[in-house]
């Protein structure tokens, strides 16, 4: 198993707020609904209280609206690249480019990002953040495999018409405070190039099966750089490994992040000084 921490990255203690991790869709459905993984953290352990499934954009806003304190973790982009921005003549302040990402369609973020992609050459196809390289995380303008561009399209405008507060990119409701995550980044630490889920039934495999086991495991052991151990029930882990498609999974991985950041503590939560303020970065990479 995987073992190792960033030294820099301290361990909470007693966080009493409420955490969120959200293994987020932009299309969801009773069959691939949002997941939204609760909890707190207690001396070095990230306590899950709850997986709650949302099957709507409206019903994710309306989650978000709720008059209580929380950190979270969000499994979608909060930015775009700014080498695609300025190439494009888009805004370059962030509530702004936002804004007009928001204005566009769907049919017309795919054609702008694909004329974009189909005027470079091989193997420089996409534009990249700066957190996509320490995240391993895939250029938050694709719209396919896995489609993050409509992800971040569906899922922004709702955290901004919530209120909610982006540290380092928008100021609103400090008492909930949304940051980027990306539950792969962990995963990958336990687990490597093994895969865990997927959503076509033929693929939910044993070792899949396997893989989820051997990563709940590992995170109830604090094998990750955030040396966070999580705390499940006998039911809740076999609920996480029953769960083929692995949004449940995510969802606490995202849980996990959101516990680090909280331990972090405002202002930053523990995002880099540097941050891009237009491309945002993601927690824990």
């Amino acid at each position: 198993m995987y073992r190792w921490r960033l030294e820099h990255m301290s361990t909470p203690a007693d966080i009493p707020e409420l955490l969120i991790g959200c293994d987020f869709s932009c299309s969801p459905s009773r069959r691939k609904p949002i997941m939204m993984a609760t909890g707190n953290a207690l001396k070095g352990r990230v306590v899950l209280a709850n997986l709650e499934r949302l099957e709507s954009l409206d019903s994710f806003e309306q989650w978000l609206r709720q008059e209580r304190a929380w950190t979270g973790a969000f499994d979608f982009p909060f930015g775009l690249p700014r080498e695609l921005v300025t190439h494009l003549g888009w805004p370059t302040q962030w509530l702004e480019l936002m804004r007009h990402y928001a204005s566009l369609s769907r049919p017309e973020i795919r054609n702008t990002f694909a004329a974009f992609c189909d005027a470079r050459p091989a193997g420089h196809k996409f534009a990249h953040r700066s957190t996509d390289k320490p995240a391993g995380s895939s250029p938050s303008m694709k719209w396919v495999n896995p489609p993050v561009a409509y992800m971040l399209h569906a899922g922004v405008p709702r955290l901004l018409a919530a209120g909610t507060h982006l540290p380092g990119l928008h100021d609103g409701d400090i008492r909930r405070v949304a940051l980027e995550g990306y539950p792969g980044m962990l995963a990958r630490e336990v687990l490597g190039n093994r895969s865990y889920k997927s959503d076509d039934k033929a693929k939910q495999t044993p070792e899949r099966l396997i893989a989820r086991k051997d990563l709940i495991t590992a995170l109830e052991h604090g094998q990750t750089r955030l040396g966070l151990r999580l705390k499940v029930s006998h039911a809740q882990r076999d609920a996480l490994a029953d769960d083929a498609s692995g949004d449940s999974l995510d969802a606490v991985l995202c849980l996990l992040q959101a516990a680090w950041a909280a331990g972090q503590g405002a202002p930053a939560y523990g995002l880099p000084a540097d941050m891009d303020s237009l491309e945002g970065w993601i927690v824990t990479a």
